[in-house]
């Protein structure tokens, strides 16, 4: 497969934007292609990338990551630190500085006001937000003045950089969201499908699990840009079928995440009109595995609530699940040069990535020892294993994609041969990571005992991304399923250790304990990693511009696209 790694400098895009962009709106429309389908437009109600991607297009956090994973700016004049004086010198406060001059999309100054109700949004008590992780630590947020953010911390906060920076932190208008705090906010469906925006494009129609139609920002602080007066943003249907609009057919601009085997992306891009591209961040494939109990025969508020799961906290059972798995076959079937044997939740950066953990020999005879050890045996030789009355039987779920529908047949064969029966099941992407508290199919919810997909995080630091194996980050009831800690996974040991990572401040240290953070989830069962995947989209040989960023949304330069002639 030929594949190649688009991450132009920025230098070279800047030089490029002159002879790009002539006038706002003057390059007609340009089409996008998630097969995942957006299902909402605001970040603060869904785990989704899908969502948090195409939101992206539209509303904006003060600070965001680059392809180099650098911060920068992007409504404040600059990135505050200790040596300019935006960080206090005890690491307790941050001072962002509001760039003056930006308006929303309706027309209205963006103020710090907006920041402060973004906060008080998130934080809110009955709300459920989905990306709650960000605030950790967060004692206040003050506006001393319309363009002046502080950002006060309850200790010591060395990586201040989890409130407001990155796709998965933006800033949604006080004005619009007003009446949406806490319980309501589910039920603002005007303002989660229509957001108010200072980003490049504004939504003119949103049909959930389907298309968005955007049109140029008329109030963009650049006035130049987006260069395209619109957008055609499709979701839905499979990463298949995504690649071939783009490369063979012609018929879309750009198409997301092209989860396919190798050979099928090299022969797409032999159809001439597309070309794919790809680079290694965090992204990382996994199983995650259920601390509660998922029984339908359980109430609504009690499935997935109630602890523990009937097996899969016993570590006989994970850890056997873990070595009937073939990683490098998983990887060679399913992404070739695009893919890495891993072992760790936290795959990159390099100085996070632990080399504890071992997993890439495949071990089916250790793994049956194991049970058995453990009084897992096949009393009644049905092939399926019990103790005390409880069989190994699971309900394994993903999104549907014919690249997870594969690893399912696989994993499922080779737990066969262990003695555990697996039932597979796959949902409609747009469903499963929809994040919809009404339906019982989403991968919040997890009814299920172990669900596989992918995740990852903004930026080069992973405090905010460690903190979704806190315990009070399960999604409930209580938090209208939102939530980022998906398996329950629940120790106070991890509670501990991550307070202590966020008031480290040596980069060695911080490394340190990250890695023990990692092999500590993986080590307890709250996942079984299993490939480290790059990240893989193409876009049309007409379209210029684009930037490849692993560290924060793929569309994170959207306004500086622009069609080649």
């Amino acid at each position: 497969m030929r594949l190649r790694t688009a991450l132009m400098g920025a230098a070279a895009t800047a030089a490029m934007a002159p002879a790009a962009f002539a006038e706002r709106a003057s390059d007609g429309n340009v089409s996008i292609i998630y097969w995942q389908a957006p299902s909402i437009l605001n970040p603060f109600l869904s785990g989704g990338t899908k969502d948090i991607e195409s939101a992206s297009m539209i509303i904006e956090p003060l600070a965001r990551y680059n392809e180099k994973g650098e911060i920068v700016p992007w409504l404040v004049d600059e990135v505050p630190t200790v040596g300019n004086g935006g960080v206090s010198e005890d690491l307790t406060q941050i001072t962002w500085k509001i760039t003056p001059g930006i308006l929303w999309s309706d027309g209205t100054p963006f103020t710090a006001a907006d920041v402060k109700f973004t906060y008080d949004y998130c934080t809110h008590p009955e709300g459920g937000c989905a990306q709650l992780t960000k605030f950790e630590g967060v004692a206040s947020v003050d506006t001393p003045d319309d363009l002046t953010v502080v950002v006060t911390f309850e200790n010591p906060t060395p990586n201040p950089y989890g409130p407001f920076v990155g796709g998965e932190s933006p800033i949604i208008q006080a004005a619009q969201f007003a009446n949406c705090l806490g319980a309501a906010a589910p039920s603002c469906t005007e303002a989660n499908f229509n957001p108010i925006g200072t980003g490049p494009f504004v939504v003119t129609e949103f049909k959930p699990n389907d298309v968005i139609t955007m049109a140029a920002n008329p109030n963009y602080r650049d006035p130049a840009k987006p260069a395209f007066a619109s957008v055609t943003f499709k979701g839905g249907g499979d990463a298949a079928a995504a690649g071939r609009a783009v490369m063979e057919t012609g018929e879309f601009d750009y198409a997301w995440n092209l989860q396919l085997a190798p050979d099928v992306i090299a022969q797409m891009e032999s159809g001439g009109k597309g070309t794919p591209i790809a680079g290694f961040g965090p992204l990382m494939e996994r199983i995650m595995l259920n601390w509660t109990n998922p029984d339908p025969a359980l109430g609504p508020d009690e499935r997935s609530v109630v602890r523990p799961h009937p097996f899969l906290q016993d570590p006989a059972v994970y850890k056997a699940m873990s070595m009937a798995i073939d990683r490098p076959l998983l990887v060679e079937v399913g992404y070739g040069q695009a893919g890495k044997v891993t072992c760790n939740w936290v795959p990159a950066p390099e100085a996070f990535n632990s080399d504890t953990l071992t997993c890439d020999q495949q071990d089916i005879e250790g793994a049956k020892a194991m049970l058995e050890e453990a009084g897992w045996v096949d009393s009644n030789g049905d092939g399926v294993r019990e103790k005390d009355g409880v069989e190994l039987r699971i309900l394994y779920q993903t999104s549907t994609n014919a690249v997870r529908q594969d690893f399912q047949a696989l994993i499922k064969q080779w737990w066969a041969e262990i003695g555990i029966e697996t039932e597979l099941r796959n949902i409609d992407a747009s469903v499963f990571f929809g994040g919809d508290p009404g339906s019982p199919d989403t991968f919040q919810k997890f009814y299920a005992d172990v669900e596989m997909y992918a995740n990852t995080f903004s930026g080069t630091d992973p405090q905010a991304y460690l903190g979704n194996g806190l315990c009070d980050k399960a999604p409930s009831p209580a938090t209208q399923w939102q939530g980022e800690n998906i398996s329950r996974f629940c120790m106070p040991e991890f509670d501990a250790l991550h307070a202590e990572l966020a008031k480290t401040a040596d980069i060695a240290e911080r490394a340190r304990i990250g890695r023990e953070l990692n092999d500590m989830m993986v080590m307890n069962g709250g996942m079984i990693p299993l490939v480290h995947r790059g990240r893989l989209s193409a876009h049309a040989n007409t379209l210029g511009g684009v930037v490849l960023n692993v560290w924060d949304s793929e569309l994170w330069n959207v306004a500086d696209w622009y069609r080649i002639d």
